[in-house]
């Protein structure tokens, strides 16, 4: 395989419609005689619908029907978890539209079908419906009591419980060896907002049941996925369901999920026979879309005097919200192999209980497990540096995996195959001007500077590329880790690609068609990449947790592989020489030893008029590859955050951030750049902006973007990037995955930060987001309880 490609920062083919208007989004979609659809969603948090009357609304201009609970309540079935966590998990039924009870605000009670989206809004007010209002449970450690239920039939809050123990995997040792014999014992409790993917399009679906399939336009993380659970769950034979996902304005998770809008859509096209569209309002995606992290981490490590970490107990209230969603109970299992993270634990145990309340369910939101579980091991680690007085970075080199040291088996069970902590940190500290930060900050606090500077820290690495389908088996997760791809070489010698890897933004059809100029030695504009259609693209598995180059791409990889084993045999024949002595390299397939050549272009010419082929030859070069990983990729890095805080005001800011990224070998560093960035962005929104709030009677009060604060670009500060490089082993490119690296570690480096700038003040902890309001609150409780030193 050549590089002339690989490595090269190509502007994405994708950008040219994208910035000139000519993109198709799905609410772009008009058919002929469409219909649209409005939802009437429940006020309350929790009631049982006593009544549901239409009348009104069903005589309202332009209203064609008006579907309720009661009507669809044959045929709607229950919307899919596809992550049972453990045998006895808890789940109440999810009916699209709800028939008897609502278990949080927003749910939808009955879909208004009309000849426009205006008529469809304007009718919503005309249904009336009558609640029995019920006691709502909104905290996790209330719900844990079992006094108030969120779903009554359940008789219990809690949906299952789910504990690894290193002692009994046989991993590591006993945790209570660990605790009970500490020579240094920190136990903390943190707590992670409720975050709302913020994506840039709204969710939006399209139904058009007027042919011989029922076609389905969503912006969709997941088409093949969402393809097979609306087969399952509305009784549809799966061959006659297409799905497409257009372009789609962002994801981050948010769009990683059978919503009950996509059924709902169905479910009125059926009924009507006639195209149907739903788009959401944004104060609907706030409040009725799903939401990410909403957890309670109760942590105790165990270290010795020196800083030497000896164990690490971790128990986690996890809030599901009123449902399961596709896999909200296996959100905070994908983080309990990283509560380790780059550290060398000989003890480690994880429990956690999900719990339900009556809230917007959870489920994936950028990173899905592994920000909650870097962001406390990162506390922690700063935690420990505190009580015994030493620099953070110097606990944290003592502490982790030297790069001598791969491949590793954690004492969660999992083998890092490659990594260089201690490459990425040197390169971060060098950017930074650590040390003269430091004496900066010295010197603030001798003089009683108001304004003080702190020194976030934040050493990490994930699991990515969603992994083998054996080991996701034995989790018990619904689907495998495997990617699907083609390769078509047409008669001209040009090629399309065919990815089961469905792209949101990230860049595909750049990063893909790089891939493949570089193996097969064809230019990068005679690549094609189609994607996103299960109609052209009958297998898949999509796009979430950094898989699709390390998955999806090494799919094309194996099927361009394939291309030339195929087109190898024609070649031989041709120059009529054994297929042993047939080499390729740059396009061309060659005869050893002879200055015999012929060009992959014509092979496939040749292949294509069939005129002169092996017997039994047939005329095609296409592959198909099915990739399955070995295992997960393990990206790391080191983030570095210098941040001021005004010590009158509580005002934060970001002066210097400093990350070094190792993704393994890089594709397109436009493309790593962009992800870093945008990741970057929203692990910083969680330490300091954002958070979903719902009042005592569970009514969202950030439901619009005046309350729930999104940063934009004036919010955000410059940032200092770089990479290493150590090439993952388990993937013939050697990449890693990059999607969620900055969301991951940028989250602690900040919050680790704006406690050091005022740790020597008194103040032990901010709870996120760390707000004004928040820092000032936290400088004068410290002064009354006499904490400033």
């Amino acid at each position: 395989m050549t590089t002339a490609e690989v490595g090269r920062a190509r502007l994405r083919k994708e950008d040219a419609h994208l910035i000139t208007g000519r993109s198709r989004y799905t609410d772009n979609i008009t058919l002929p005689g469409m219909l649209h659809l409005a939802m009437v969603r429940s006020p309350f948090a929790h009631a049982k619908i006593t009544s549901v009357d239409v009348a009104a609304a069903k005589s309202s201009p332009g209203v064609v029907a008006v579907l309720t609970g009661a009507d669809v309540a044959a045929e709607q079935g229950s919307l899919p978890n596809a992550w049972p966590i453990t045998p006895d998990q808890k789940a109440p039924a999810h009916p699209a539209i709800a028939v008897d009870e609502v278990a949080f605000a927003g749910e939808v009670v009955a879909c208004i079908i009309a000849r426009s989206a205006a008529a469809a809004r304007d009718a919503v007010e005309l249904v009336d419906v009558d609640y029995e209002e019920l006691p709502v449970v909104l905290d996790l450690e209330e719900a844990a009591k079992d006094q108030v239920l969120a779903h009554p039939g359940l008789g219990t809050n809690k949906s299952a419980t789910w504990v690894f123990d290193s002692g009994e995997a046989g991993t590591g040792k006993p945790i209570r060896e660990a605790l009970e014999g500490a020579e240094v014992l920190i136990e903390r409790t943190f707590y992670q907002q409720r975050l709302i993917p913020s994506f840039m399009e709204p969710r939006s679906t399209v139904v058009d049941p007027t042919g011989e399939q029922i076609t389905v336009w969503s912006a969709t993380q997941i088409p093949h996925i969402l393809r097979l659970m609306l087969a399952l769950t509305l009784a549809i034979p799966e061959s006659k369901v297409r799905v497409i996902a257009p372009d789609v304005g962002g994801g981050f998770g948010g769009k990683l999920q059978v919503t009950p809008e996509e059924a709902i859509t169905v479910l009125a096209a059926r009924h009507t026979g006639k195209p149907c569209k739903y788009t959401e309002t944004r104060s609907e995606s706030l409040m009725a879309a799903h939401h990410g992290r909403a957890q309670v981490q109760r942590l105790k490590l165990s270290a010795t005097k020196e800083g030497i970490v000896t164990g690490l107990d971790v128990n986690l209230l996890a809030d599901m919200g009123a449902y399961l969603g596709l896999v909200t109970s296996g959100i905070p299992i994908l983080g309990a192999f990283m509560y380790n993270s780059i550290y060398k634990f000989p003890a480690y145990r994880f429990e956690c209980t999900n719990l339900f309340t009556n809230k917007a369910w959870t489920d994936a939101y950028r990173g899905a497990g592994r920000p909650e579980a870097t962001f406390a091991i990162e506390r922690m680690m700063d935690e420990l540096a505190a009580e015994l007085g030493l620099d953070p970075l110097q606990v944290r080199e003592r502490n982790w995996i030297k790069h001598e040291e791969f491949p590793f088996t954690t004492v969660a069970g999992l083998e890092y195959d490659s990594g260089n902590y201690e490459a990425a940190t040197a390169k971060a500290l060098e950017l930074f001007g650590y040390d003269a930060l430091r004496a900066e900050q010295a010197r603030r606090r001798e003089t009683k500077d108001p304004v003080q500077l702190g020194i976030g820290i934040s050493t990490f690495t994930e699991m990515c590329g969603l992994a083998p389908s054996r080991v996701l088996g034995a989790l018990n997760y619904g689907a495998g880790g495997w990617e699907h791809a083609q390769v078509r070489v047409l008669p001209t010698g040009n090629i399309e690609v065919v990815t089961g890897s469905s792209s949101h933004g990230q860049g595909h059809e750049t990063a893909w068609s790089q891939l493949v100029a570089d193996k097969l030695g064809v230019p990068f504009e005679n690549v094609e990449v189609l994607h996103g259609d299960t109609q052209i693209s009958q297998r898949g598995l999509d796009t979430y947790g950094s898989r699709s180059l390390t998955v999806g791409g090494m799919a094309v990889l194996a099927a361009a592989d394939k291309v030339i084993e195929k087109a190898k045999v024609v070649a031989a024949h041709l120059m009529e020489a054994s297929e042993d002595d047939i080499e390729f390299a740059d396009g061309r397939f060659s005869v050893k030893g002879t200055d015999q050549s012929t060009a992959l272009g014509e092979i496939a010419l040749a292949t294509f008029s069939a005129h002169n082929l092996p017997d039994g030859f047939e005329p095609n070069l296409d592959s198909d590859a099915t990739f399955d990983p070995q295992n997960f990729s393990f990206p790391h890095g080191t983030h570095l955050a210098a941040i001021e805080v005004d010590t009158e005001t509580g005002r934060v800011s970001i002066r210097k951030y400093v990350c070094v990224d190792d993704v393994g070998v890089v594709v397109n560093p436009l493309i790593v750049e962009g992800q870093v960035h945008g990741g970057l962005a929203q692990g910083i929104a969680q330490a300091l902006y954002e958070e979903a709030v719902y009042d005592d009677a569970g009514t969202l009060v950030t439901g619009s973007f005046v309350d729930y604060l999104v940063p934009g670009a004036p919010d955000l500060p410059h940032y200092t990037t770089a990479r290493t490089e150590t090439p993952s082993t388990t993937n013939q490119l050697g990449a890693k995955g990059v999607g969620e690296a900055g969301t991951i570690a940028s989250t602690p480096a900040i919050v680790n930060g704006v406690l050091d700038a005022v740790r020597h003040l008194g103040v032990k902890d901010i709870r996120m987001p760390c707000s004004p309001s928040r820092v000032w609150a936290a400088l004068e409780e410290a002064k009354m309880t006499g904490g400033v030193r």
